[in-house]
């Protein structure tokens, strides 16, 4: 197997263990430095690190996947979001905020229509 194959396992590996195909939504949040300061974009993305550990832990919930990103190229009003596989775009995600965002349509299926700046469903 020569470097390249071994590499390509070794992502292929790590989606299993991931369990790439059995997520029901996807959440990329973009934690600054254009839309938040660093500081508020860590704090926003602590808090949906332990909000899809916990739903990720509820028997019966949507099963959730997280990614940060360093920009979604809507520098304003940030933290900002985008909820696929829905495509709905979210801003001021503050902790508190990520926190109704979480029950409400990560778990519940139903967006948060006051954070909502935009849709761009896929599919």
């Amino acid at each position: 197997m020569d470097e390249h194959d071994a590499r390509l396992a070794a992502a292929r590996e790590a989606a299993q263990q991931r369990e790439i195909g059995s997520y029901e939504r996807h959440i990329l949040l973009c934690t600054g430095p254009d839309c938040c300061t660093p500081e508020e974009g860590q704090r926003a993305w602590d808090r949906l690190k332990a909000l899809a550990a916990k739903v990720n832990r509820t028997p019966g919930a949507p099963k959730l996947y997280r990614t940060k990103v360093g920009c979604l190229r809507i520098c304003a009003a940030g933290p900002t979001a985008v909820v696929y596989p829905e495509g709905t775009w979210y801003a001021c995600l503050t902790p508190e905020n990520l926190e109704r965002v979480a029950a409400e349509h990560l778990v519940g299926g139903r967006e948060v229509e006051e954070l909502v700046i935009g849709r761009n469903p896929l599919g």
